[in-house]
């Protein structure tokens, strides 16, 4: 017999999903992909204000690439959590030495909004079936890629002039 079903969202008005996912590009990347998988399970056991959900994924094997799901109330608390510790300090230091990886993140909301950025990624998910721009200017952040102002209180990991010094 079919058991057809459905979620029911009306309790999450603003509800976000985002896929994040790290690829090894260089030997040395399996040491860096490898130590998130403790950093990232103690975030989501310290059960952030705003994530209804966490769930692993392996998009590769190889190359290396492994990521995760996530289900956060609204894109305030999404927001909140990544710029705050510890994530935000994880952030910075990626965007300093990626360590031999490359990153990517997708986050799609309800309302049919939908950002992504791609670091040292070759093409993958919307970046392989739609254009690239530089995520910089107005697309710097997930914020601004999604037309909204910034608020004031943490930066997004680093500042878009330090970030372009290097």
């Amino acid at each position: 017999m079919l058991n057809r079903t459905t979620a029911d969202l009306s309790s999450y008005p603003d509800l976000v999903v985002i896929y994040l996912g790290m690829r090894v590009n260089e030997p040395r990347g399996v040491r860096t992909l490898m130590s998130f998988g403790p950093k990232i399970r103690q975030s989501v056991e310290a059960q952030p204000d705003g994530l209804l959900l966490h769930e692993n994924l392996l998009f590769s094997l190889f190359p290396p690439h492994a990521g995760m799901r996530q289900y956060w109330r609204d894109f305030d608390s999404l927001e909140r959590w990544a710029r705050s510790l510890p994530h935000q300090q994880w952030w910075q230091q990626f965007l300093r030495d990626r360590g031999g990886t490359g990153f990517w993140h997708e986050t799609y909301f309800r309302g049919g909004q939908i950002e992504s950025v791609y670091i040292d990624m070759p093409g993958t998910g919307l970046a392989k079936s739609a254009p690239v721009t530089a995520a910089r200017g107005s697309l710097f952040s997930a914020r601004r890629r999604l037309g909204m102002q910034e608020r004031s209180g943490p930066p997004p990991g680093i500042p878009e002039e330090e970030l372009y010094q290097r």
